[in-house]
């Protein structure tokens, strides 16, 4: 059976058979799965270097690192915390380490203007139970120059003592004199003295000497 010329043939050729020629190449199936393959391959790593750029200049990588806590703002377990507390012990005195008015010998020195007040505040203090070793105007060393309420002098073992006579008076100042021996302690009066502390100021200064607060710094950076 014979057909009729295909168009562009000029009528050269006369074609037989049911069927026209293929006028191109068919294109293989492999090359498509190939080509689509490729495709979505490229416009995945095209996301991904879009998502990085966004990240890195949007800020969101610093924001985790910054939400992220530091280790030392993880918080203690309590065997952490108890080793700690036995590794570094409190340089506070206890409450069996204060010793007692009775044990306290405290000499009272005038060092203002106003007459009468060191043997009226060694007076109250001997009421309150303390030993008085001696009253009178300060030595020139401190006379007019005490400008706080007291200030408390004793040698290298008055530490403890110190504490106690300091929780007398509120306001007062303390020093360590390695001249001196023993746990004396040398009561200056000041210009800003008025009178010793009540009976409750001296209960709630002891008691907070006996049994400090936790210092600011001791369990780490807040979170």
């Amino acid at each position: 059976m014979s057909m009729l010329t295909p168009p562009g043939m000029g009528g050269k050729y006369r074609v037989t058979g049911t069927q026209y020629p293929r006028m191109r190449r068919t294109r293989s199936r492999g090359r498509i799965v190939a080509s689509t393959v490729a495709v979505t391959v490229a416009l995945s790593f095209a996301g991904w270097g879009t998502l990085q750029l966004i990240d890195t200049f949007g800020g969101r990588s610093g924001s985790k690192k910054a939400n992220a806590a530091p280790a030392s703002c993880r918080r203690s377990t309590p065997s952490a915390t108890a080793s700690a507390a036995k590794a570094a012990p409190s340089s506070a005195p206890s409450a069996a380490a204060l010793p007692k008015p009775g044990a306290i010998t405290v000499n009272v020195y005038n060092a203002t203007s106003k007459s009468g007040l060191a043997k009226s505040t060694a007076d109250a203090l001997a009421a309150r139970g303390f030993k008085i070793g001696t009253f009178g105007n300060a030595p020139a060393t401190y006379d007019k120059k005490v400008m706080q309420s007291a200030l408390l002098v004793g040698g290298a073992k008055a530490g403890p003592a110190l504490s106690v006579v300091s929780a007398q008076i509120t306001g007062t100042a303390t020093k360590t004199d390695p001249k001196l021996a023993g746990t004396t302690v040398d009561l200056m009066i000041g210009k800003a003295f008025t009178k010793l502390s009540s009976d409750a100021q001296v209960k709630q200064a002891l008691t907070a000497l006996a049994h400090p607060s936790p210092a600011a710094g001791s369990t780490g950076k807040a979170c």
